[in-house]
């Protein structure tokens, strides 16, 4: 906490936020505000709440405070940048970019608040670094919800991939490495980001839907023909790691596309 403690313009905030980050490590059964105010022996929840919703601090630069801190203990040459959404469900319509959508904490459609996160994975360990909340079109184009809500008016649609863009490139411009990044078909399926990822000069790992169009040498099919024409040789089996159920096994091919960059 010393190494964010200057982000805290008065000694109470600070003191509280390091009980919130002691309260979520902590072996609770539930972690809310009145939770963790009553493991921290605090007889209300109000100051937790106050921290969160009104209280002045910077909470971007103890990102970056939190993001440099983390390179720096689990630094790896090989270690990879991993984008993943995740949701927690909510009730009422005031939270802040909360609406019906699907949250993979649910495992189906919810009255749910959605946020991108960036992971820093590597041989040492891994960790989030960054996060961004996505924020609907639905709240975008209504002014007077966002700023009944506290969100700037600046603030304008963008799309899980684009938060993701935006945050490897946070990461990149603060003066550190990665060797790849990763994500599911959510980010895979947008040319933009792999587009941001090539210029940067950095290899990627993204899924695609089945009816993703690749171009080879022998033309452009889509990528379930295109893997339906490999011969059986040309697999090979290999674990991706430990699971909840084991190692999770996949079937892997290389395919050579047009595209002559690297990564």
């Amino acid at each position: 906490m010393g190494r964010i403690a200057g982000r805290f313009a008065r000694v109470e905030p600070r003191r509280r936020a390091g009980w919130l980050v002691l309260g979520l490590l902590a072996d609770l059964p539930r972690k809310n505000c009145w939770t963790i105010a009553e493991w921290a022996g605090d007889p209300t929840p109000h100051g937790l709440q106050h921290l969160l919703s009104r209280a002045s601090w910077d909470a971007d630069t103890v990102r970056d405070d939190v993001r440099d801190y983390v390179v720096e203990h689990l630094r790896d040459d090989a270690a990879v940048l991993v984008v993943d959404e995740t949701g927690d469900v909510k009730k009422g319509t005031h939270t802040v970019g909360v609406q019906r959508q699907y949250t993979g904490t649910a495992g189906r459609i919810e009255n749910s608040q959605v946020a991108v996160y960036l992971v820093y994975a590597g041989s040492r360990g891994h960790a989030a670094v960054d996060r961004e909340l996505y924020v609907p079109r639905a709240w975008t184009t209504d002014p007077d919800r966002c700023q009944a809500a506290g969100i700037p008016e600046e603030r304008a649609f963008a799309t899980k991939p684009e938060l993701a863009a935006v945050m490897i490139e946070r990461f990149l411009d603060a003066g550190h490495h990665a060797a790849w990044a990763a994500g599911d078909e959510v980010y895979g399926g947008n040319p933009k980001l792999r587009a941001a990822l090539e210029t940067r000069g950095m290899g990627y790992v993204l899924a695609v839907a089945c009816s993703a169009g690749i171009t080879t040498q022998a033309g452009k099919f889509r990528a379930d023909a295109l893997a339906g024409k490999l011969p059986r040789r040309a697999w090979q089996k290999l674990s991706a790691g430990a699971g909840a159920k084991g190692h999770r096994f996949y079937d892997w091919a290389v395919i050579d596309t047009v595209d002559p960059g690297p990564g």
